[in-house]
């Protein structure tokens, strides 16, 4: 009979996934008294990681009852492993190393002295702490990142968009004067819901989508959106995804300079009689463990810093027009009157928006279970655009396989009330695509 593996868990896991109990099947689940220490120190707040904190600790009580937690512990169900605490941070390969004394190392220490008491046992710690992994495997102690929630194939995620050559006689043609043409005509298998395409042909091309609706693919015409002209193919379907009523849940993925923020928030402003308030989000990535509360002054002066390349995209929008113009006045106007409005994300738990159009910006900075908070809030005739790049994370225990945006487009692609568009070619200005390119 094979021994059950033991996962000892870091402070990072749980703080990224409350429920990470329930991922390990039959092996045994070890958690440091330091981590515990640090738990506590993360109880308190409104924000994701403190909630998680709260909820790991409550589900670790109902699990001990009565017992002793320095004793195995099962978990529930015949073929769950067991669960105990680490009181001990006896190892001293690991404090003798280093000059500091981290809880890192104490959590290393922990595991390593578990290590030395079972030695006919793999123990394995999980850590989403990229330097604590390696620290871990420096002092021969096996180390891994935690996976239940990752995308393994990220180089194969849906992107939204194909080229297709059409070779059959005729079919653009028809596709132009008739503007829609069955499924079959086209694709040998039906598409996803939503999905995009350039169609080209010897003779011409032509850009088109899968309307679910009618299961048809249909042209799509360039349009503006409150002054604002795609420049491409990717931006003419992101302003087609962002004005379609039926579509109520967009992203938009691409590198800096491609237009996301810029175009979601043009289509935002040309549909702005179809919703109550248009509000607008970032995350805002704290330094430690200090949320907004340690900033002096309100919420609004606490977030503005951080919600300052909303504002510039907006200042850019509205100096499309002459300032005696209607549509330039009619920007400050919704301000003003906060019909257009920026909101902190850590506040809206426990709200439900109905006719909201809500848009968040660096959504990849946001773990999954983030993105579910925000996408559940949605109330009667909403619609959620989430923007970002993926390979650009700010946060230290996220990246493009575990983050929430990538998430959200792996799950539900093809669904027929979202769209995804993967923008490419940046259009900030030819400076920036050179730097893009060779730096």
């Amino acid at each position: 009979m094979t021994l059950r593996k033991v996962f000892v868990l870091d402070t990072s896991v749980i703080l990224y996934d409350h429920q990470v109990l329930d991922s390990f099947e039959e092996h045994d689940v070890a958690i440091p008294l330091t981590v515990l220490e640090e738990l506590d120190r993360f109880k308190k707040g409104g924000g994701v990681l403190n909630r998680n904190a709260r909820s790991f600790i409550r589900r670790l009580d109902e699990y001990s009852g009565d017992n002793l937690l320095q004793e195995w512990i099962p978990l529930n169900g015949d073929s769950r492993g067991r669960v105990r605490v680490l009181t001990s941070s006896g190892d001293t390969k690991a404090t003798s190393l280093f000059s500091s004394s981290q809880n890192d190392h104490a959590i290393l220490g922990s595991a390593l002295e578990l290590q030395r008491q079972q030695e006919d046992r793999k123990i394995i710690l999980v850590s989403k702490d990229i330097n604590l992994r390696l620290k871990a495997r420096a002092l021969e102690l096996p180390a891994e990142d935690y996976k239940r929630i990752r995308i393994h194939d990220i180089d194969h995620l849906y992107r939204g968009v194909s080229e297709l050559q059409c070779d059959r006689p005729g079919v653009l043609d028809r596709l132009y004067s008739e503007r829609a043409l069955d499924v079959g005509e086209v694709l040998d298998e039906p598409p996803p819901a939503h999905h995009f395409f350039i169609l080209t042909s010897a003779r011409r091309s032509a850009l088109a989508w899968h309307n679910p609706r009618t299961d048809q693919i249909e042209r799509i015409v360039k349009r503006s959106a409150y002054g604002v002209s795609p420049r491409n193919a990717e931006q003419t379907f992101a302003v087609q995804a962002l004005l379609d009523p039926d579509v109520q849940l967009v992203t938009l993925t691409g590198p800096a300079g491609t237009g996301k923020t810029l175009i979601t928030l043009a289509s935002a402003l040309e549909q702005r009689s179809q919703y109550r308030r248009i509000f607008l989000a970032r995350p805002i990535v704290p330094l430690s463990n200090k949320d907004l509360g340690y900033l002096p002054g309100d919420v609004e002066s606490k977030i503005d810093p951080y919600m300052q390349p909303l504002w510039d995209n907006l200042s850019f929008i509205k100096n499309q027009f002459p300032r005696t113009e209607s549509a330039y006045r009619r920007i400050e106007e919704m301000v003003n009157e906060e019909k257009l409005q920026i909101v902190p994300l850590a506040y809206i738990r426990g709200r439900s928006f109905s006719r909201i159009l809500f848009i968040v910006d660096e959504a990849q900075n946001l773990t999954p279970h983030e993105i579910k908070t925000i996408i559940t809030r949605a109330g009667e005739g909403t619609k959620i655009v989430l923007t970002g790049d993926i390979f650009q994370i700010d946060t230290p225990y996220l990246d493009s396989q575990s983050n929430g945006l990538s998430y959200l487009i792996d799950r539900l692609k093809g669904h027929r009330l979202y769209a995804h568009v993967n923008l490419e070619k940046g259009e900030r200005s030819e400076l920036a695509n050179l730097a893009s390119e060779l730096l």
